[in-house]
C-alpha cells in the first residue's frame, strides 16, 4: 500500500507552537520508531476504547471530543507541525490526559504500528478532496486503505468520514459499495446525520452558512463476514 494523500505545506510555526513541542511533546506526543506498538495498554495503561482521528487539522474539534469522553483514549495523527503544536497547546490548556498525538504518515502508522482489532472508531473528517480527476488516486479513502482500517477495528467498530465535497462523498460511497464486511449506518441515501459527538468545526459552520453541503458516512466493521 503506497497511499500518499498529503503534501507537506508546513507554514510558519508560531513561537507558542514551537514552545509547545519543547514543553509538551514528551508528555503527549508519540515518536514513531521500529518498536512502536500502539495499543491501549501501552499508551494509557489500561484497556479503554481507542479512537483514532487521521488528519485532525489544528485539533480543536478533536480535543472537544476527547474532553467530552474522558473514559476513552484519543490518538490523533497529523503531518502538519503547526496544527500539532496548536493541539499540544490545547491539551495543556484543557488539562486533558486521554490524548496522544502523532506527527507521521498515517498509512505507515496504521499499517506497521497498530495491531489488528485495536480501534473502536476511526475518524477521517474533511480530508483533502484532491478535486482534479488526475489527482483522485491521492485520496485517502481508497479500498486498500479502508481494508487496512477494517483489520484494525474491533468487531462492531466504526469508520466515520465527513466531507464537504459532494463528488468525494459519492467517491466514498463507491469505495464501500458491495462490501459485505461493512455495514452502512446511514439512511436510505447512504448518508448519516452528523452524530452529536462530532462537533461542528468553524470551517464547516462557515460553509453551512453559505449553503454548502456536508456529508457524513458511517460504516461499522462486520467481522462476522471475515
Amino acid at each position: 500500500m503506497t497511499i500518499r494523500s498529503f503534501v507537506l505545506r508546513q507554514g510558519r510555526m508560531t513561537a507558542g507552537q514551537e514552545r509547545a513541542f519543547s514543553d509538551y511533546w514528551p508528555s503527549w506526543g508519540i515518536d514513531i520508531t521500529a518498536e512502536t506498538n500502539l495499543n491501549s495498554r501501552a499508551i494509557f495503561g489500561d484497556d479503554r476504547e481507542l479512537v483514532l482521528e487521521i488528519g485532525f487539522g489544528n485539533g480543536e474539534s478533536f480535543l472537544d471530543m476527547a474532553e467530552a469522553a474522558p473514559e476513552k483514549g484519543f490518538i490523533g495523527i497529523e503531518v502538519h507541525r503547526p496544527g500539532v503544536g496548536h493541539a499540544l497547546l490545547g491539551i495543556a490548556e484543557r488539562g486533558l490526559t486521554n490524548v496522544r498525538l502523532i506527527c507521521h504518515d498515517a498509512a505507515v502508522v496504521v499499517r506497521d504500528h497498530m495491531a489488528d482489532d485495536t480501534l473502536s472508531r476511526v475518524q477521517i473528517y474533511f480530508p483533502d478532496p484532491w478535486p482534479k480527476a488526475r489527482h483522485h488516486k491521492r485520496r485517502i479513502i481508497q479500498k486498500p486503505f479502508t481494508d487496512l482500517l477494517y483489520r484494525k477495528l474491533r468487531t462492531g467498530g466504526e469508520l466515520h468520514c465527513a466531507t464537504d465535497w459532494e463528488n468525494y462523498a459519492e467517491w466514498m460511497q463507491e469505495v464501500f459499495a458491495n462490501e459485505s464486511k461493512w455495514v452502512n449506518l446511514g439512511g436510505s441515501d447512504g448518508f448519516a446525520p452528523r452524530p452529536e459527538w462530532r462537533p461542528l468545526t468553524k470551517f464547516e459552520q462557515r460553509g453551512l452558512n453559505k449553503g454548502h453541503g456536508v456529508w457524513d458516512l458511517r460504516y461499522q466493521a462486520n467481522k462476522m463476514e471475515s
